[in-house]
């Protein structure tokens, strides 16, 4: 599933081309992906400007002075800002069509899910969706720190890696960046999330900054089902040190990696290095 870094450079990639577009149509080519589409999408949107594409843990939302519409990539979701005369694709299920410049081709937002995991819903103005009620901070925020992170943790006996992906905590910190965050901090995922001190929190809270922010420049990870808006897939997996990598040799000390499941997700850590 594209994770928090994957869903920034895909609202990085639609800002410029979308942000100060009017709606003129939209046309779903089904009722409904994950959930129902409501119908205030094809009833409100159209005839309005898009101020701007925001980011709420791995939610987009267009915002615009009707509400705005909130969408997830689910599993192998993608959007991509095309001229309106692309030729359709299987599983192309959305086209929210955008206004264009004097004397540019006018250009569709599409909405391509194979899957169906992904979602398009409504946020009606002043209200925050179900969907987004009860999130953490945004990790990337100064909410987020190690003092936060100590505190949420005292007394919770998870798993550190299962607490760190919890987003009630901090969210979008999904399975890969929670691997690679614990492996910079030296922290074994199994170890009891209240068990961790106070300076190894900061380490920790410091090592998701970096990994997630070094993620996003480098445009995510590539996943199987994942291509970011201009078609490029990210470059961030060639970095990877733990995820994926169970059983090979340690790249800090060359001991092979270990691998099991914790919380039903498949991790890797370094027996050694991470304690």
């Amino acid at each position: 599933m594209p994770e928090l870094p994957e869903v920034e450079t895909t609202r990085r990639g639609l800002a410029p081309h979308v942000e100060g577009r009017w709606v003129t149509r939209v046309v779903l080519r089904r009722p409904d992906l994950r959930w129902p589409i409501p119908p205030e999408v094809q009833t409100l949107l159209p005839g309005q400007r898009i101020a701007c594409v925001r980011r709420r843990a791995k939610y987009l939302l267009l915002d615009t002075e009707a509400g705005s519409a909130l969408l997830h990539l689910g599993m192998s979701g993608s959007l991509r800002v095309l001229p309106d005369t692309t030729a359709l694709r299987a599983h192309d299920h959305v086209d929210i069509a955008l206004d264009a410049p004097d004397g540019a081709p006018a250009r569709v937002l599409r909405f391509n899910d194979p899957r169906r995991f992904g979602c398009l819903l409504w946020q009606a103005p002043g209200e925050c969706h179900p969907l987004l009620a009860g999130l953490g901070p945004e990790p990337l925020s100064d909410a987020f720190d190690g003092e936060y992170l100590y505190a949420r943790s005292r007394g919770r006996g998870a798993p550190v890696k299962t607490f760190l992906m919890d987003q009630a905590v901090v969210v979008g910190v999904g399975n890969i960046y929670a691997a690679e965050a614990l492996f910079m901090a030296g922290i074994a995922p199994l170890r009891a999330a209240g068990k961790i001190s106070r300076e190894r929190c900061v380490a920790l809270a410091d090592a998701v900054k970096r990994i997630l922010s070094h993620a996003i420049q480098r445009g995510g990870t590539t996943l199987r089902d994942f291509i970011s808006p201009d078609g490029a897939p990210g470059y961030f997996e060639q970095e990877l040190l733990a995820y994926g990598r169970g059983g090979q040799p340690c790249l800090r000390c060359g001991r092979a990696l270990k691998q099991a499941s914790i919380g039903q997700r498949a991790s890797v850590w370094c027996a050694h290095c991470q304690r």
